[in-house]
């Protein structure tokens, strides 16, 4: 059986770097923001969505994932609206991808999924372990604020914090260094999951 692992991670914690390095060392990877992504070209999406925030939020038939936010997260309700929407329709779309990674050739060293709300969407049921990229608030500030993005308090605010992260997941990736130090972390604990390994990595 291969190993199917969830990871998560604050924004601004190397998540994603962490998900680029583990397919560079086999693995087969998937992103559930650019599953959301997908999922917003789609016509019973963009329908619901106008429906529910206004045409203004898709003008010409494709969302404005920016202006989307802005609305929806405008209100717990208008969130909470978005979320029952889009996470069965993730979850769906991931054991599908899962099933077919399955059935590669060759097989991946492991499958991994990229979950930014892993445990807030209830998707981390299910995975045969969980790893939280954690980091620096310092660094991670550094890091989302370089990169522009937007309403980052509002965002990290629907988030479980880091310590919740990193004590609800099976294994803790600590990313305050370069890339090739979080690869090599990276490489030792995929070592540790696909030799079966179940103590915890702190």
């Amino acid at each position: 059986m291969l190993p199917f692992i969830g990871l998560t991670g604050g924004i601004g914690s190397g998540k994603s770097t962490a998900l680029a390095g583990l397919e560079r060392m086999g693995c087969a990877v998937l992103s559930t923001d650019q599953v959301v992504h997908d999922l917003y070209g789609s016509a019973d999406v963009v329908s619901a969505v106008t429906g529910r925030f206004g045409d203004d939020v898709a003008p010409g038939g494709v969302v404005d994932r920016s202006v989307l936010a802005e609305r929806a997260f405008a209100s717990a309700e208008g969130r909470e609206w978005l979320e029952r929407l889009l996470w069965p329709k993730v979850g769906e779309r991931v054991v599908a991808w899962k099933s077919a990674a399955e059935r590669s050739e060759p097989p991946p060293r492991a499958i991994v999924v990229e979950v930014p709300l892993l445990f807030e969407s209830g998707l981390d049921r299910g995975y045969d372990a969980t790893i939280a990229v954690i980091s620096d608030e310092a660094v991670r500030a550094g890091r989302a604020g370089g990169r522009g993005h937007r309403a980052l308090d509002e965002r990290a605010a629907r988030q479980l914090s880091q310590e919740e992260k990193a004590a609800r997941s099976t294994y803790v990736v600590v990313n305050d260094g370069d890339i090739p130090e979080l690869e090599q972390k990276l490489s030792a604990l995929l070592d540790k999951i696909t030799h079966g390994a179940n103590e915890r990595d702190e």
